[in-house]
């Protein structure tokens, strides 16, 4: 057992070897370093809530090259960007109440970021995957968005999201 004691959902690795882990229960992001007994609350941690500092119920992780942490905060429908050392975050997709506007997404779940800092998200109960770009309040619209079902234009509540080294996305 490496971590106890936690209601996980999210995992993350960073290219020096830090371990991100999402707790539902408590609303935060903690990060821990393989031997270490001790954890760091590097998002979150300030109870359930809305505010820059405070999540609510986060799921999916991605750390990028600069050790910035991208939490999908799935019951506040956004997803926030929280740099290394930062006490709050900065909302990077959604974050205008739940909705399928460009601006909105409902449940986020999987986030990945590519090379180039377009951050993609498994907009899971719109039945689609966005991509926005930071600072852009509206996203674009990469796949689904046709209502949930089997079609090859639909999803069915997309959750995971992986790309690889070429910048495809699955």
């Amino acid at each position: 057992i490496l971590i106890d004691n936690i209601y996980c959902w999210g995992l993350a690795m960073d290219n020096d070897g830090f371990l991100y882990v999402s707790d539902l229960e408590k609303h935060e992001v903690r990060r821990w370093k393989e031997g270490d007994r001790q954890s760091t609350i590097v998002a979150g941690g300030n109870g359930e809530g809305h505010r820059l500092d405070q999540l609510n119920w986060p799921t999916f992780l991605f750390v990028d090259d600069e050790h910035s942490l991208y939490v999908s905060d799935t019951n506040n429908h956004r997803v926030v960007k929280w740099r290394r050392g930062a006490n709050e975050g900065t909302i990077v997709a959604g974050g205008n109440g739940k909705g399928d506007k460009l601006n909105q997404v409902y449940q986020p779940h999987g986030v990945v970021v590519d090379r180039w800092g377009q951050i993609y998200v498994a907009d899971s109960w719109n039945a689609r995957v966005m991509r926005w770009r930071e600072g852009e309040s509206d996203g674009e619209l990469i796949v689904g968005g046709n209502g949930r079902g089997e079609q090859s234009n639909q999803l069915s509540r997309p959750f995971g999201l992986s790309m690889d080294d070429e910048g495809n996305l699955y």
